[in-house]
């Protein structure tokens, strides 16, 4: 699966993560993906993982909470569309999840074991899709979205959290 999504395929919002993803076949770029995030959070040590680069701020074990939780929640909205379900989708408040979510009191291995398990999840999910799935469209938070459109998000948006961790985190 090579081809980008066309604008028409997903809200707009969701532009700024698709236009981060590089050319190429998208299983492949999650699998790419997922050995580059292992290594850089199996290079951080505790007090690495709970920092935090501003008040306010997730720490890094929360980005990778959050990276994981964001890929299941669009890994199901990408399966429904994909199978041809109709029925409309709502979208989530990130911060809702955030806030009753325990990462800080897991363990970073246990975590990027966690996001691991999603990610092989994910892509097996998307090896099996029939060629038609891929194009199937369906209603998501008010806006019609491709399963294309899904599995290049939600690369875009683990993609936006690296580059955040490279920039403000570990620079």
């Amino acid at each position: 699966m090579a081809n980008r999504p066309s604008f028409e395929e997903y809200n707009e919002y969701f532009g700024r993560y698709i236009d981060l993803v590089p050319e190429g076949n998208i299983v492949e770029i999650l699998e790419h993906q997922l050995r580059e995030t292992d290594q850089l959070f199996s290079s951080l040590t505790a007090e690495q993982a709970d920092y935090r680069y501003a008040e306010g701020k997730w720490s890094l074990k929360e980005v990778l909470g959050h990276i994981a939780d964001n890929e299941r929640i669009m890994s199901y909205r990408l399966l429904r569309i994909a199978r041809g379900d109709q029925t409309p989708l709502p979208g989530y408040d990130q911060d809702i999840l955030m806030d009753g979510a325990p990462f800080e009191t897991v363990t970073l291995p246990d975590l990027l074991a966690e996001y691991t398990y999603v990610r092989r999840a994910t892509i097996a999910l998307l090896r099996g899709l029939p060629d038609e799935a891929w194009t199937r469209t369906g209603n998501v938070a008010g806006r019609e979205s491709s399963a294309r459109a899904w599995a290049y998000i939600l690369a875009g948006h683990e993609l936006h959290h690296v580059n955040i961790i490279r920039d403000k985190y570990l620079a």
